[in-house]
């Protein structure tokens, strides 16, 4: 309990819950740096697709840059309308649920739980990309480096959603700073004359593969990563200072602004300085370098890219367990997952995530460009079904100006149906198929779960009881030896005035059954001791046996079954003693009519 208290910090009560609501500026650090952080790999992403049909090709990055840009302001306006409409938070898994019923819904929340667990992997394996390639020593290390990230921001996130806006404030803005700074003085640089020398050992990169249009396909779709994000603030509206829809509009255009800003300078940047692609070294790190030389302004830009695509994990974080809570007061998910732990966080949520995210990292060797393939698809599934769903909310609603948003939410839905459906072809054989066939196996698990609750409410509902019977009571008490614990148990099976009550004993050694059954007769309970015989010398399966057979012959009653135990002082003390009694009781607590009663007797 006290490491509990250290690492996540004394326990909140409820009523505080309101006072953990975030203002913008703590907002923008807890939900953008998922969006943010894609500034990173988004644009080397591009030149990577692009790289098979020669340096030529390069060309093509900033056009297909710009065609990000404006998919991203279009995802932008359609998702602050979405706010407006759903200010509860859930994002596209409400939207779909409200608008076009379960499966959607389902198909929207398996996108969206996928791909907060690729943004984890991805962000965690891109940041350790980062921090190796200013330290390449460490290069034999990155999958320790991720799962080493991993923990301390699960950590962060157990303490609280507040305390987790505050801790990521600093290295969001100071990415934020860092990035504008260098891309600003590039452009100073480059239209003063400067050019970034080549790197030693460069060699020219030569077509292998003719430039097509699904080659152009395949490089937007990579690019396209850059949106994984923008969805995080319409899911977690809930975690904002009211007004709560407002400030999140307000932070979404803010995060919008500053992406698409930063990504078309980076891929601008990129272009004009004749940046390539490289196995050792990433895009930023090679434009920091050439801007700044080799200097405390280059390691600052590495180390904040570092900081900022570790932090990126923490949108998921903060959207990943408020969709599961969601889905679980659906029933679609365990129930435990819809509860908040002592800081008020969705505690479980959170380390699911953080388990899975891991799994990850480990399979992948934390390999950005592995995990990429797999990764926007399920967001962009999510981005079409919630604009779709807000078109027919506008539609059904009608209030004023009900068209004009309809229209822009259904340019935002074919918009995205268009580059998911890019996603899908261009990266399905690099690992796409993956994520189509988990998010359906997803879905029959939601589904499964579903019926399980729903199952269990019908059968214990108080509205189908019609009346209980008088209940007969038969007891059977354990017998393995006769001492003080035997003795409480059958005082307490006797105190319970029941129908029938019966003693047995397993007789594993003939000395030993002697000694009990003479015991037995001097104590004069009363009760008749019945011998089991076990030529084997196992003592459960005679006791199950003799069990069922009982259950059979008294139908109508409820069997207990009343088990002597004495209890050590000591844990390791455990070790020293047979665990009859724990298997016992695992066995027959899955039996219909059976009650286990364990009597302690407890040694100093």
């Amino acid at each position: 309990m006290n490491i509990k208290r250290l690492l996540l910090g004394r326990p909140l009560p409820t009523e505080r819950l309101a006072a953990e609501r975030l203002p913008k500026r703590y907002a923008l650090a807890l939900f953008a740096p998922d969006a943010l952080s894609s500034t990173a790999y988004a644009t080397e992403e591009i030149l990577i697709a692009l790289v098979a049909a020669g340096a030529g090709a390069f060309l093509y990055s900033v056009p297909i840059a710009i065609a990000i840009a404006l998919l991203l302001s279009i995802v932008v306006i359609s998702y602050r309308q979405l706010i407006l409409a759903y200010p509860g938070g859930g994002g596209g898994y409400i939207v779909a649920k409200e608008n076009f019923g379960e499966l959607p819904s389902l198909i929207a929340g398996a996108s969206l739980l996928i791909d907060y667990t690729l943004t984890v992997a991805v962000s965690l394996s891109a940041g350790v990309a980062a921090i190796t390639s200013a330290f390449p020593a460490l290069l034999n290390f990155r999958v320790e480096l991720a799962i080493f990230a991993l923990v301390l921001i699960t950590v962060a996130n157990l303490r609280g959603v507040r305390e987790s806006g505050r801790i990521f404030a600093i290295p969001t803005y100071a990415f934020i700073l860092g990035l504008a700074g260098m891309v600003i003085y590039g452009f100073v640089l480059y239209f003063s004359g400067y050019h970034i020398p080549p790197a030693s050992g460069e060699v020219a990169i030569r077509a292998t593969v003719p430039l097509t249009t699904f080659l152009i396909l395949r490089a937007f779709a990579s690019g396209s990563a850059a949106l994984t994000g923008i969805e995080a603030i319409a899911n977690g509206v809930p975690s904002f200072k009211e007004p709560a829809a407002q400030n999140a509009r307000i932070t979404l255009a803010v995060l919008g602004i500053i992406l698409g800003s930063l990504f078309l300078g980076i891929t601008i940047l990129s272009r004009l300085f004749a940046i390539l692609p490289s196995e050792t070294e990433t895009v930023i790190s090679q434009l920091a370098r050439g801007i700044f030389g080799s200097g405390f302004f280059y390691y600052y830009i590495q180390i904040t890219t570092l900081v900022i695509l570790v932090i990126a994990a923490n949108t998921s974080f903060a959207g990943f367990p408020t969709l599961a809570s969601i889905m679980a007061q659906d029933k679609y998910l365990p129930r435990q997952l819809r509860t908040r732990g002592s800081r008020l966080a969705f505690s479980n949520g959170i380390i699911l995530l953080a388990f899975f995210a891991g799994l990850l990292i480990a399979i992948f060797n934390a390999n950005v460009n592995s995990l990429i393939p797999l990764y926007a698809i399920g967001v962009f599934t999510e981005f079409t079904l919630s604009q779709s769903g807000m078109v027919k909310h506008w539609y059904d609603t009608r209030g004023q100006g009900w068209w004009r948003r309809a229209t822009i939410n259904g340019i935002g839905a074919a918009t995205t149906l268009v580059v998911a459906a890019i996603q899908a072809i261009t990266k399905f054989l690099d690992g796409a198929w993956i994520v189509l066939i988990a998010a359906p196996i997803l879905v029959l698990m939601f589904r499964g779960i579903h019926r399980h609750y729903i199952s269990i409410a019908g059968q214990l509902t108080i509205e189908q009881l019609k009346s209980i019977p008088p209940i007969k009571h038969n007891i059977v008490v354990l017998v393995s030896t006769v001492h003080v614990g035997t003795v409480l148990a059958v005082r307490y099976a006797q105190s319970l005035n029941p129908t029938i009550i019966r003693a047995i004993h397993v007789n594993i050694d003939e000395a030993e059954t002697e000694k009990v059954k003479k015991r037995w007769r001097q104590l004069n309970f009363g009760i008749p001791l019945e011998i089991l015989e076990s030529p084997y010398r196992d003592v459960v399966g005679p006791i199950t046996a003799r069990l069922r057979q009982i259950d059979k012959e008294m139908t109508d009653d409820i069997m207990s079954v009343v088990i002597p135990e004495f209890v050590v002082s000591h844990w390791w003390e455990y070790f020293l003693h047979n665990q009859t009694a724990l298997v016992l009781r695992a066995i027959l607590f899955f039996w219909p009519n059976a009650v286990v009663i364990s009597i302690p007797q407890h040694l100093e």
